[in-house]
């Protein structure tokens, strides 16, 4: 005999089915927050952090085919995230490459290529901090959007002189963070799930 959905056990199937997703995404998220507390910028095209620590094997291929030498990997004290590779854009952000070498390298599914690169694709959130931005205290600069490897439709500079995110061109490179005259930056790069 098949059960109806749409009958009064169907509601009582749903509800529970509800609850036991709600269940299951609190005890993902804790289990992150146990085993895997820090959230770190992952290289293009990386799974979601828990699924990344799962399918990287830390062989470090990333890393060896980075042009810029952006991809670090984390150290010891780093927990389960132990030996695999993450960028930080104050040191050396990810430079865009059209092709993502560093994905395309990885034998595993923890860094793919995504289907349209760049096109829709984030490494992470990038926020701007306006009390240390020089240009909200009267300072003419443009370095942040001089910088940017994709232009105008990323970050660019408003009539004000102002640096304007838009968030649907911005990939999260980092490159800003780094190019920005303050300090700390006026530019703050989280991860895309963080």
């Amino acid at each position: 005999m098949i059960d109806r959905v749409d009958g009064p056990g169907g509601e009582r199937r749903q509800l529970f089915r509800s609850a036991f997703d709600r269940w299951i995404g609190r005890v993902v998220e804790r289990t992150e927050e146990r085993f895997a507390p820090r959230h770190y910028l992952r290289p293009p095209g990386a799974l979601p952090e828990m699924g990344f620590l799962a399918a990287c094997t830390r062989c470090g291929a990333c890393a060896d085919v980075c042009p810029a030498s952006a991809i670090m990997t984390v150290r010891t004290e780093g927990g389960l995230a132990a030996g695999t590779p993450y960028l930080d854009p104050a040191v050396q952000p990810c430079v865009v490459c059209v092709d993502m070498p560093c994905a395309a390298a990885c034998p595993t599914p923890a860094l793919s290529v995504p289907e349209h690169g760049w096109r829709g694709y984030r490494l992470g959130r990038l926020e701007l901090i306006a009390e240390r931005c020089i240009t909200f205290r009267g300072t003419t600069c443009t370095a942040c959007a001089d910088s940017c490897p994709i232009g105008p439709t990323a970050l660019a500079i408003d009539d004000a002189g102002h640096p304007v995110i838009r968030q649907e061109g911005c990939v999260g490179c980092g490159i800003c963070v780094r190019a920005c005259v303050t300090s700390p930056s006026s530019f703050v790069l989280t991860d895309a799930e963080g």
